[in-house]
């Protein structure tokens, strides 16, 4: 059984806890608020890119000269897996989920006899993959130094992806991340950006536009910026779907450090009245010896 002076020190360390947690939580909050709206403001933009490409691309007449990022290598030999988590803890299973989806991934495209490179981006996805696919991670980015997600660092994975691609080190391009729904909720997301995968999208057909130069090439120039705006659409809900998990998660041991901090002063009590009690007992057992 602890002694009183463990008790105390017990219960004064986990109400420390619990104050660092509270804290924690608090600025999860106020991150979170930033973080959602522009997640909920880039939706729309990248939506819109991926439509004007997909009318764009109907109207190629040459399909078979088309862009190699819009029409692909026509192999799959080579998959590239950009795998986007974040660079600190304590954040629940924000990167876990998304680990977890990109590794079967990983198993199935390994099933099928192909080959896999990954880049990792955050240091979190990055130790956990090490372990079994440490073999397969060609580049490791880190943001830690960026205080929000932001266009610049993602149009510098953009930049290396199509790089990469360019110099024939893949053939497909598959982006990994959680799309924020809510608090609570974050999806995890598989989407191909290389080649821009149409499937499940269609051209607004009542909306008819006129290109000025041709489809070529407004393409060439679009489809690198597009790479690079699905990149940055992932990082900005990874950012809400972070906080919002971590907002969660601290919610959590707060209320957890709370119960533990009510257990352990029930147990003070009852090791304190005992102690007081076996006192009294040898007080009054010397008393009558005497």
């Amino acid at each position: 059984m602890a002694s009183l002076d463990d008790l105390k020190k017990r219960i004064a360390s986990v109400k420390s806890t619990q104050k660092i947690t509270k804290a924690m939580k608090m600025v999860a909050a106020a991150k979170l608020r930033r973080a959602q709206e522009s997640a909920e403001k880039g939706r729309p933009y990248s939506e819109k890119m991926n439509n004007i490409i997909l009318n764009l691309s109907n109207g190629i007449s040459d399909k078979e000269n088309a862009p190699k990022l819009l029409s692909g290598t026509s192999q799959e030999k080579t998959h590239l897996c950009v795998v986007m988590t974040s660079d600190r803890g304590l954040c629940g299973g924000f990167n876990s989920n998304i680990i977890k989806k990109a590794k079967s991934y990983f198993a199935k495209i390994l099933d099928e006899g192909k080959e896999i490179k990954i880049i990792t981006v955050g240091s979190k996805g990055n130790d956990q993959l090490k372990r079994i696919y440490g073999d397969k991670i060609i580049e490791n980015i880190s943001f830690k130094e960026s205080k929000n997600a932001n266009y610049f660092d993602a149009d510098k994975v953009g930049k290396m992806v199509i790089q990469k691609f360019e110099a024939g080190e893949f053939d497909v391009c598959t982006i990994f991340y959680n799309q924020f729904k809510n608090v609570i909720t974050q999806i995890p997301q598989v989407q191909q950006i290389i080649p821009l995968n149409n499937e499940g999208e269609e051209s607004s057909s009542e909306e008819s536009y006129e290109f000025e130069p041709d489809e070529e090439e407004i393409l060439s120039n679009l489809l690198p910026k597009n790479i690079s705006t699905q990149i940055f659409k992932a990082m900005l809900e990874n950012s809400a779907s972070e906080q919002g998990s971590r907002m969660s998660a601290m919610d959590n041991a707060t209320r957890n450090a709370g119960e533990m901090v009510d257990k352990l002063t029930i147990e003070y009590n009852r090791s304190r009245q005992a102690a007081i009690t076996k006192e009294l007992i040898e007080i009054i057992s010397g008393a009558e010896s005497l």
